[in-house]
């Protein structure tokens, strides 16, 4: 008997009509007795959040991922499914990647119809992830959805409402779920995990601007004046924007904020092809371009780079402060509800990463090219024009 444990947030796949719209309501049991549970699979189900997925916050995302590395500890359980939104469920999948270590696999799925429909695609979803989710290895973090298995990296939701929702752009499925058994076409590319963010952590804002027609810095200044620790540029094209955006990227940079670029266009990588405001201009100005990664998922990869390197400049600075306590044998005890630097609170430093751009503004930048760099990158110059059978 394989044991799967459902970890229930909430999304379509929770949701029953209100009068006037669909919102996430149904608790996990719920979900889980709308459709067959495959045989040989025990099912534990953990209410986490209920919530439309829209609404989701890099707290909720913490949550759900502390629990399911507190879920895994345990050597019986087999496998996670995730159930979730489809609005931002390519998101908190991704998330959830990064920090994976586990040869158990967590499935994400979802449904693109509410709980209560008659031509509902809960039930089937939820089986074929329960299925996928018992019998997976080093997969990592997947989406199953409509009958296929995506790495969490570089999925995204390809329709508003269609039941095919999800997809790679640059990529195929992992594999397919069918007559009750997950035929696997290839295996992801699994990175080494990043450093776990501790429970509580403070999460650093980390914003999306997109250009377009007539853009120009307003929006990227607005995001760098709320405290904004990392900054996605949503080129044009390739990843262009404009000299103006170029030379505040290279202020910003400096200053310890990290920039990535990524493109609006649907598929394909970005690429330094171009000057004048261009690719070329925002990676000498100091950002890191996002291969095939989409924007949302981009600011994913900046977010976790952001933790991952407070996390590793936590357990330093203890090791430090142990250290040193142990030099100290004859310090006087401190009591563990007051700390001797609690009357200097008011002049103590702050020890946030944009006040100090040089260790761990450098450890975040390091973590993201880590992060970025599985991702497929683009052709150069010339091998475009060749693919375009321009310059032969």
């Amino acid at each position: 008997m394989r044991h799967v444990v459902v970890i229930s947030t909430g999304g379509t796949i929770a949701s029953r009509w209100q009068g006037d719209g669909y919102a996430a309501e149904a608790a996990g049991r719920e979900v889980l007795a709308a459709g067959a549970v495959p045989q040989g699979v025990d099912v534990t189900v953990v209410d986490l959040f209920t919530v439309n997925s829209s609404r989701l916050t890099t707290d909720h995302q913490l949550r759900l991922l502390h629990t399911v590395h507190e879920v895994l500890a345990d050597p019986a359980v087999d496998g996670v499914v995730v159930t979730h939104g489809t609005d931002t469920l390519e998101e908190t999948a991704f998330f959830l990647d990064l920090f994976h270590a586990d040869r158990r696999p967590v499935v994400f799925t979802g449904a693109q119809r509410p709980l209560d429909a008659e031509d509902g695609d809960a039930a089937g979803n939820l089986y074929d992830a329960l299925l996928t989710a018992a019998t997976g290895r080093g997969i990592g973090a997947v989406v199953v959805f409509a009958g296929q298995v995506f790495a969490a990296r570089g999925t995204v939701k390809r329709h508003t409402v269609d039941a095919r929702a999800f997809g790679d752009p640059d990529g195929p499925p992992l594999g397919r779920v069918e007559f009750g058994r997950v035929t696997w076409y290839r295996s992801p590319a699994r990175p080494q995990a990043l450093a776990l963010p501790a429970p509580g952590a403070a999460a650093p804002r980390v914003d999306i601007v997109t250009h377009h027609s007539d853009g120009d810095t307003v929006l990227l200044d607005a995001s760098l004046a709320a405290g904004a620790r990392g900054v996605v540029i949503v080129g044009t094209g390739a990843g262009n924007a404009t000299p103006h955006v170029a030379e505040r990227v290279r202020k910003a940079t400096a200053d310890g904020v990290l920039v990535a670029v990524s493109t609006r266009v649907a598929a394909g990588a970005v690429a330094p092809l171009y000057t004048g405001g261009g690719a070329v201009d925002l990676v000498a100005a100091g950002a890191q371009l996002a291969g095939t990664l989409r924007p949302g998922q981009t600011r994913i990869a900046v977010l976790a780079a952001l933790l991952s390197a407070d996390a590793q400049a936590g357990s330093q600075a203890g090791s430090r402060s142990e250290a040193q306590s142990e030099s100290r044998p004859g310090s006087p005890l401190v009591s563990p509800l007051e700390s001797p630097l609690d009357s200097q609170s008011e002049s103590r430093p702050d020890l946030g990463a944009r006040s100090q751009p040089g260790s761990r503004s450098e450890a975040g930048r390091t973590t993201l090219r880590r992060v970025l760099d599985l991702a497929p990158p683009a052709p150069t110059a010339s091998e475009l024009y060749l693919v375009d059978r321009v310059g032969e």
